[in-house]
């Protein structure tokens, strides 16, 4: 029992990915390329991305959305969690990042549900929304630029059904959220963006603290 979460340090994550993480060899190759990337730091650590999948699964999810997808680890995880008939859409703007997942995609035999569209994201959410998806998708993934935060939100749960997930990343901004002196730009949006949704009855909220914390909204 405990009243708080606890501090996980080094020694206790290696632990806990020793005693639980089951990744597939792609997403374990994938990670191990990206790690070699100057940006590495904006992919999801994997026991963010086993949590996504299982929440996947319970959902029941056959129609998910990324907002953000760099170098396509969480897509690739996302949609090995996804039936044979399921469908992820992953909005990102950059050809460059996007391209390193391409292979691994297609060697773990899921790029097929992967519906990859370069644009801004609130661009290609506006033209689902456009075509008559609201309502269709059952879960959601934003990590993505932080200002544009409140407009992916929206749009997502626009299009997530009555019971859908959104799960929005990088809630913790490297703790920066709870620091009175940290006031950079991507700070000062994630802590709006909490305050925004925190009062929003449109979803049930909880924030959990893995990775550099992910905030799980439910619609209603």
């Amino acid at each position: 029992m405990s009243t708080h979460s606890i501090s996980v340090d080094e020694r206790l994550r290696n632990y806990m990915l020793d005693v639980s993480l089951r990744e597939h060899p792609e997403l374990r190759a994938l990670r191990d390329e990206t790690a070699k990337h100057e940006m590495a730091r904006m992919q999801v650590s994997p026991e963010q991305g086993q949590l996504m999948q299982m929440l996947i699964r319970m959902l029941g999810a056959t129609n998910c959305i990324e907002v953000g997808t760099f170098t396509g680890y969480s897509a690739l995880a996302v949609a090995l969690a996804l039936p044979d008939d399921g469908k992820l859409v992953a909005c990102d703007i950059s050809e460059e990042y996007t391209k390193i997942g391409i292979p691994f995609w297609e060697r773990a035999g899921v790029a097929g549900k992967i519906d990859l569209r370069i644009a801004p994201a609130t661009e290609t959410l506006d033209a689902m929304i456009a075509v008559g998806e609201t309502g269709s998708y059952d879960f959601a993934f934003i990590d993505a630029d932080k200002p544009g935060y409140p407009d992916y939100f929206d749009r997502c749960l626009t299009l997530m059904r009555i019971g859908g997930v959104i799960a929005v990343d990088n809630i913790f901004m490297g703790g920066g959220v709870a620091d009175p002196d940290a006031d950079s730009d991507n700070v000062v949006a994630m802590r709006n963006f909490n305050a925004l949704i925190k009062d929003d009855n449109r979803v049930e909220l909880s924030l959990i603290p893995i990775g550099d914390g992910l905030t799980l909204a439910r619609k209603v």
